[in-house]
């Protein structure tokens, strides 16, 4: 009885001990693939089929005001992007994407924004120094059916700037869908300058996003919750084509890049790692090319680079795996061991001669830290700044007109998050207590944060001012965004005391 007894105990732990072992080699089985099914690698494996489509310049007119006018009508449509089927679409005078908005500075321009998609929205005009009235955040709601005409005087460097929707807890959607384009900026000292500059030809504008795509074509706007970045895509559009390869006909190219993603950020190079010139940052062009093999860049930043040719070749245009700044298991989740083949450039067999990039660009002057007269402190965590969500009701600051501030901004969690400023372009002081990298030593609007790195930026607040109208402050991850991780400042006259938004109490999520 004892000897059986003690055979039954042997069998019971034998059969725990198998179980253990089951669910163990389950849970590794489950962990593995989950860990090997987060990375994306497409290098050597697109087929370049289809010409890259150039965005067209927006034709527009000089009106009786000497203003100079542009129309933009937000619209549904559809698109075959070759996955599958169909793809319900939104765009600005087309099913996807937008014209490029060019004007020069000095000039009064006029933008007739309609809103066709049948659902509220806005138009923001990144990185452009404006009122606020006309800076098309989420306060400039335009109604299905409506018509927003705002209108402002170009009044800062040439630079690559953009416009995209920014409607309160719906930005990710709206962008997601195609909403977006370029708006180049020209000034006289850089038309002066020896680079290339005829748009479509050697001055090549580049919309990078990702797509997750549904079997019959649809869009896939799921999110994972191992990443908490919001949607990451397999798939890479440039200027809303998969494959894309584009003619080059002279030795020099200059490629305007943005990153028009709502998540992922891209560390450009070549597949033979050849080095270019970067010579333009968010603001507008440094003061002299940095030669480098990569730029990395998270939403919403922009880089100009001008890539050298020889006749006949073919290269390729990567994203490495981007440095976000995040923990190695992080990293995974958030795309930060992704790696896309992006477009590539097919030289002719003869082409024609480009001069080289100038040594000296344009003067950036330096704003001085001993003139600033405030110093503020940002700290992103979670889906809050400064433990605060968004309130459209609520005011965060005054900014006196002006004068000159720096800002101290910190991320103080794992997941990886930029930081967007509207209205002005800032400057880097510091990244963790050392100098900036060249890459961020020109005008910027939008800058990574890396995991406990305190970044300080200086910016001068020169005019505009409205105490009750803010401009806004965010993660331009644009689910962090829309779930609260943004902010709203005011500048107001000296002695004056911010007002009280129009309209609009509380934080809404839309989903």
């Amino acid at each position: 009885m004892a000897g059986g007894g003690s055979r039954l105990w042997l069998r019971v732990l034998l059969g725990v001990f198998s179980v253990v072992l089951l669910l163990c080699g389950i849970g590794t089985a489950v962990g593995t693939w989950v860990w090997t099914r987060n990375v994306v690698d497409t290098r050597g494996e697109v087929d370049f089929v289809n010409r890259l489509a150039v965005p067209p310049l927006a034709e527009s007119r000089i009106d009786g005001q000497g203003r100079r006018v542009f129309d933009l009508r937000a619209q549904p449509g559809q698109r075959d992007f070759d996955q599958g089927g169909a793809t319900a679409t939104w765009g600005f005078n087309g099913d996807y994407l937008g014209p490029t908005l060019r004007a020069k500075r000095g000039e009064q321009v006029l933008v007739n924004v309609v809103n066709g998609i049948g659902r509220p929205t806005t138009v923001h005009w990144h990185g452009m120094h404006l009122p606020a009235a006309m800076d098309g955040g989420p306060h400039q709601m335009v109604r299905p059916g409506a018509t927003w005409s705002p209108q402002w005087k170009i009044d800062q460097p040439a630079a690559t700037l953009w416009y995209h929707p920014h409607p309160h807890g719906e930005t990710a959607e709206h962008v997601y869908r195609g909403l977006a384009g370029m708006f180049i900026l020209d000034d006289e000292p850089s038309a002066a300058l020896a680079l290339p500059q005829r748009y479509g030809v050697d001055d090549i504008p580049l919309i990078v996003q990702d797509r997750q795509f549904h079997s019959d074509g649809r869009f896939d706007e799921s999110r994972s919750s191992l990443g908490g970045v919001g949607i990451l895509g397999d798939t890479i559009l440039v200027n809303g084509t998969v494959g894309p390869y584009l003619d080059v006909t002279t030795e020099r190219v200059r490629l305007r890049l943005l990153n028009g993603s709502n998540a992922r950020t891209y560390d450009f190079g070549f597949a033979d790692d050849r080095a270019f010139a970067l010579i333009g940052t968010d603001g507008g062009l440094l003061e002299r090319p940095h030669r480098t093999g990569r730029i990395r860049l998270s939403p919403g930043e922009r880089a100009e680079i001008v890539v050298a040719v020889r006749p006949a070749e073919r290269v390729v245009l990567r994203s490495y795996p981007p440095d976000q700044g995040v923990e190695f298991l992080g990293g995974r989740f958030t795309g930060g061991d992704d790696t896309f083949d992006v477009l590539e450039l097919r030289a002719a067999g003869n082409l024609a001669a480009s001069p080289e990039v100038p040594d000296r660009l344009v003067p950036v002057d330096r704003l001085d830290p001993a003139s600033a007269a405030q110093t503020r402190r940002f700290r992103l965590n979670g889906r809050q700044i400064n433990n605060r969500p968004m309130d459209m009701g609520r005011i965060d600051f005054a900014v006196t007109r002006d004068t000159t501030e720096i800002w101290e901004i910190e991320k103080q969690d794992a997941t990886p998050h930029s930081f967007h400023v509207h209205d002005v372009q800032f400057q880097v002081l510091s990244v963790d207590g050392r100098e900036p990298p060249p890459e961020l030593a020109g005008w910027k609007d939008t800058v990574l944060l890396t995991a406990g790195d305190s970044i300080r930026i200086i910016a001068r607040f020169a005019d505009y001012t409205d105490p009750n109208m803010p401009y806004m402050f965010h993660c331009h991850l644009l689910d962090h965004e829309d779930l609260g991780m943004m902010g709203q400042f005011v500048v107001v006259e000296p002695g004056q005391r911010p007002g009280r938004p129009p309209g609009g109490h509380g934080h809404a999520q839309h989903r």
